[in-house]
């Protein structure tokens, strides 16, 4: 499954960070921030847990996270 998310994440460096946290606490193929989207879209190659699971580690992390309908 891909999982695709709207975020607030702003800079290149926040970026980098949650792609570190989310490939090293997750199986997933690919992980990638669109910082050029209006809607910052998370985008989540091969998703092996619920939506919800990643939504709630996203906001962990202080940002905003919800499914990009």
């Amino acid at each position: 499954m891909i999982g695709i998310f709207k975020t607030n994440i702003r800079s290149h460096q926040e970026k980098q960070a949650m792609i570190q946290a989310i490939t090293s606490s997750f199986t997933v193929a690919s992980c990638h921030v669109d910082l050029d989207d209006c809607d910052r879209v998370l985008r989540i190659g091969d998703l092996q847990v619920a939506e919800n699971i990643i939504i709630d580690f996203v906001q962990k992390q202080g940002f905003l996270c919800e499914v990009l309908e």
